[in-house]
């Protein structure tokens, strides 16, 4: 059985950083956005059924989703974000399982922003959590995605603290550091992480 690394992180804490460190040393990388991303491609069942409900202006005009316009409407509205959560959770958790289900490598880096949130901590074996400060997280997340403030910061509202995330955390990335050199400290984190997985996932499978 696949040693599962759960990895998490607040909005803006540089978790995808992070995960590719792990896949440039070959390790296999499930992230959850990216699945969540393909569940709702132009032409699929379920990217119809949101068109159905939010109406064409959920769609670009390539016919793809326009996710800037989706996540505004969400964020202000809970009845229709616990909508869309119940139509896509279940699809996205089932391919999910069984991308995990098929790896071969020695252990698994599974990348989840909600893993405490949707409470799928039990699914792993270890959880890693990339941490920063939330007046970090909302500099990075402004300059990256150009999105409002008011919007990042009704995002993390729907996230776990900071506290919370390393109360659950075994291990613990600190990505405060905005560095030029930070990339590198980044990646002699990742390596040493690394080895310690690769030991703790022989250990599972004796």
């Amino acid at each position: 059985m696949t040693y599962i690394v759960g990895l998490t992180g607040g909005i803006g804490s540089g978790k995808s950083t992070v995960a590719d460190l792990f896949a440039e040393l070959g390790v296999p990388v499930i992230d959850a956005d990216i699945v969540a991303r393909e569940v709702v491609a132009k032409g699929s069942p379920l990217l119809a059924q949101i068109a159905e409900n939010f109406g064409d202006e959920v769609l670009l005009e390539n016919g793809e989703l326009n996710r800037a316009r989706l996540r505004e409407w969400v964020f202000n509205d809970e009845a229709q974000k616990n909508w869309l959560n119940d139509l896509l959770h279940p699809a996205i958790r089932e391919e999910m399982q069984a991308r995990l289900r098929a790896q071969s490598y020695p252990y698994v880096l599974w990348v989840v922003p909600l893993l405490i949130e949707n409470k799928l901590t039990a699914l792993c074996q270890r959880i890693l959590v990339v941490d920063v400060l939330p007046e970090t997280q909302l500099l990075r997340a402004a300059r990256r995605d150009k999105n409002k403030l008011e919007l990042i910061k009704n995002i993390m509202a729907a996230q776990v603290g900071r506290e919370e995330r390393l109360r659950v955390a075994d291990d613990i990335v600190d990505n405060n550091a905005d560095l030029t050199d930070s990339l590198e400290i980044l990646r002699q984190k990742v390596l040493e992480l690394h080895q310690h997985y690769l030991q703790l996932a022989e250990q599972y499978n004796d």
